[in-house]
C-alpha cells in the first residue's frame, strides 16, 4: 500500500529512480511520472489502464522552462500564461523534439501547463525533468482531490502519495489551443472560465471540430462514479430505484422528495467556485454509500457551471456506453 505523506525529498528520488508518484494541484491529484523518460510514461498508462490514444499534459515549475520544451510561444499564449500560472491553465504548443510521442500519441503538439500548489511547484524546481501527471486514478473514473481517493483507487500500484490536503480547485484544468486567427479554442472546459478567458481574446467558435486535436478528458464517457449517474429525468430515476435506491447531488437545494442522509449539495450558497471545488470529493462519498444510482442536478451554465455540467454529462454517459 502507498504510504502517505509530506516528504518531497522521497517524492525526488522516487521519481528520478524512475518510480511514480501521486502528487497534489489545485485541480486534482496527478500520477506524476518523468516527462523524457518512456518507460516512466508507459508506467502511467499501465497503472492507470489509461489507452495510449490519450496525451498527457506536461508540468513545469514556470515559464522559464518553455523553450526546452516548445518550438514557438504565441504573444498571446505567454500573455495567458502570465496571467493565469501557476494555474489551471493548458496551453498546446508546438513541441520539441525532447518531448516524447508517447506524451502527445504523435501529435506536433504539447499540453503545457504550470499547476498552483507549494509542494508541487517546489517538487519541479527540485527535478532535472518535468513531470508528466494525468489524475491518479484508473481511467474513466471519479478524479481524486483528497490524498485519500489516490489511496482507495491505486494504492496497491505507486509507493507514495505526496499529500497537499483538500484540492482547491477541485476541476482539471481548461485546456486550449491559439488558432492561426489568434483566437483561443477551448478544448477542454475546466477551473478557467469562458467569461474569463474572452478578456483576454475572442474564442474561436466551438462548433468547428476540423482538425480539433484530443486531449486528455475530451473522450465522450469519463470522470464516471462506480453506480450510474443520471442528469435528467428524475422522476423516472425515482420511479426505476425507489427512495432507497437513489442518491441525490444537489446544486444548491435539496431535494424534497429524498431524504438529506441521501444527498450532498455542492453549493448552499449557489456559489460555482464551492461548486466545483466540492464536485468530485461529493461523488465519491455518494459513490460509497449504500444506493443503486446517482442522479445529479445540472448547475447554471455559466462560469465554472459548464465543467461542472461537461463533467456531469461526460459521467452519465458511462451507463449508455
Amino acid at each position: 500500500m502507498a504510504q502517505i505523506g509530506k516528504d518531497i525529498e522521497l517524492a525526488g528520488a522516487l521519481l528520478e529512480k524512475g518510480d511514480l508518484v501521486a502528487i497534489p494541484t489545485e485541480t486534482v491529484y496527478g500520477l506524476a511520472g518523468n516527462a523524457f523518460s518512456d518507460k516512466a510514461i508507459l508506467k502511467i498508462f499501465e497503472v492507470k489502464k489509461r489507452p495510449l490514444s490519450d496525451p498527457l499534459i506536461v508540468h513545469i515549475s514556470g515559464t522559464a522552462r518553455l523553450p526546452e520544451l516548445v518550438t514557438e510561444i504565441p504573444p498571446l499564449a505567454r500573455a495567458l500564461f502570465e496571467a493565469f500560472s501557476p494555474g489551471p491553465l493548458t496551453i498546446l504548443l508546438p513541441k520539441s523534439p525532447k518531448i516524447p510521442d508517447l506524451v502527445t500519441h504523435g501529435s506536433p503538439l504539447v499540453a503545457i501547463r504550470i499547476p498552483d500548489h507549494p509542494l508541487i511547484l517546489e517538487l519541479l524546481e527540485r527535478l532535472p525533468f518535468p513531470l508528466v501527471a494525468p489524475s491518479a486514478n484508473l481511467f474513466g473514473g471519479l478524479s481524486p482531490t483528497l490524498p485519500g481517493h489516490v489511496e482507495q483507487s491505486l494504492g496497491n500500484a505507486i509507493p507514495y502519495i505526496l499529500d497537499g490536503g483538500p484540492c482547491r480547485v477541485g476541476l482539471e484544468s481548461t485546456i486550449i489551443r491559439i488558432n492561426n486567427q489568434n483566437e483561443i479554442q477551448i478544448l477542454r472546459q475546466g477551473g478557467i472560465s469562458e467569461e474569463t478567458l474572452r478578456l483576454f481574446a475572442s474564442l474561436a467558435s466551438g462548433d468547428n471540430k476540423k482538425n480539433q486535436e484530443v486531449v486528455p478528458g475530451s473522450m465522450l464517457s469519463h470522470y464516471a462514479p462506480c453506480k450510474p449517474l443520471y442528469i435528467s429525468d428524475f422522476s423516472e430515476v425515482l420511479h426505476q430505484y425507489g427512495e432507497n435506491g437513489t442518491l441525490y447531488l444537489a446544486f444548491s437545494n435539496e431535494q424534497e422528495k429524498l431524504p438529506g442522509t441521501r444527498q450532498r449539495v455542492l453549493s448552499r450558497t449557489g456559489n460555482p467556485d464551492e461548486a466545483a471545488r466540492n464536485l468530485f470529493s461529493f461523488l465519491h462519498e455518494l459513490d460509497q454509500m449504500p444506493g443503486k444510482a446517482i442522479f445529479a442536478e445540472q448547475v447554471p451554465d455559466s462560469g465554472l457551471g459548464k465543467a461542472i455540467n461537461d463533467r456531469l454529462k461526460r459521467a452519465s454517459a458511462k451507463r449508455r456506453g
